[in-house]
């Protein structure tokens, strides 16, 4: 997934991959992702894949040359390491620590999302809030999908 992700920032054009790159692969990768989404109403995916898809031919919500940075979280810099925006390594921080507090590898779909919802200020969120999705319930649904975790690991 986070091969994904760097491959559409750099096909994209963008410096740094952002949480909206990362959103957008883990749609394409994590079954449980797509039906936490769905389960608010059929055809979120389909609407959030579309703005994700205006966006890297150039329209829709603009971002180019912008860094991600909400500020809304706290940052490091070096878990992700260059190339990734401040915002998702943020993301990736906070998906790796929830998974090691149930005592897992790696992170799996839901804990993207829970990180995503913990930051209203980043570009995945614009995103699903522009398609009229409120990242909140969507991240408690993924968390409650097929007792919890979803099918595997998406972040090692």
């Amino acid at each position: 997934m986070l091969a994904s992700a760097r491959r559409r920032a750099t096909r994209d054009g963008d410096r740094q991959v952002d949480t909206a790159h990362l959103l957008h692969s883990l749609l394409e990768a994590d079954p449980c992702s797509r039906e936490a989404l769905d389960a608010g109403g059929p055809g979120r995916v389909a609407r959030v894949l579309a703005y994700l898809a205006q966006r890297s031919i150039g329209y829709g919500l603009r971002w180019s040359g912008m860094v991600e940075d909400s500020g809304a979280v706290p940052v490091v810099r070096a878990d992700a390491g260059p190339g990734w925006s401040p915002a998702a390594g943020a993301a990736l921080r906070l998906a790796r620590e929830r998974a090691a507090a149930r005592g897992a590898d790696a992170a799996e779909g839901a804990d993207l999302l829970a990180a995503f919802a913990a930051d209203p200020g980043c570009r995945a969120v614009q995103v699903l809030r522009a398609a009229g999705v409120d990242p909140v319930p969507v991240a408690a649904e993924a968390a409650c999908d097929r007792g919890y975790w979803g099918d595997g690991p998406v972040v090692g």
